[in-house]
């Protein structure tokens, strides 16, 4: 069996990007984020295609401070820094989710900047996934927060931030 090692890199095609520095350096666990993060949001996400800019700013602020409430009942005081991190997004909706599951991600990744991480560049891996009321899905170890989310009534959104890079490991 071969292994082979990748690294990201961009073609220099003239183009400007901005550039997202990452360190996979931690900072002191006490003055860290405890990684993984879990939370749970009671409501209807909101799509970054919507025509209304005032409900989308109102969502993201939403979700940044129910993440904010939520680190703060981990840790008073931390500094957030430059690690690589995945997002989670689970979507339990209480009907058909009208629009496509992948527009609700950049409103809520978009709301967590500065409270989680200082900017969603540092965001590696992204999963969404939506569970529609009558399919059926089995899931094979719980955490306590997305058993909660499993048993709230929807609409219902489950989110978990986490460092570890173990995914980067392909089979």
């Amino acid at each position: 069996m071969m292994s082979m090692r990748l690294r990201g890199h961009a073609p220099d095609n003239g183009l400007r990007h901005q550039r997202c520095d990452m360190s996979d350096a931690r900072l002191e666990p006490d003055i860290s984020l405890p990684f993984p993060i879990e939370f749970v949001i009671r409501d209807t996400p909101r799509s970054h295609q919507g025509r209304n800019s005032k409900g989308k700013e109102r969502w993201k602020q939403k979700v940044g401070e129910i993440a904010g409430t939520h680190v703060k009942v981990l840790r008073e005081f931390y500094f957030i820094d430059q690690r690589p991190l995945a997002l989670t997004i689970f979507y339990f909706p209480p009907t058909v989710m009208e629009g496509d599951v992948d527009n609700i991600v950049k409103l809520i990744a978009d709301g967590m900047v500065a409270i989680i991480y200082p900017n969603d560049c540092l965001l590696e891996r992204i999963i969404v996934q939506k569970f529609e009321p009558g399919v059926e899905a089995v899931f094979q170890s719980l955490t306590p927060t997305l058993e909660r989310a499993v048993e709230t009534d929807p609409p219902v959104i489950y989110i978990r931030i986490d460092d570890d890079l173990s995914w980067r490991e392909l089979p």
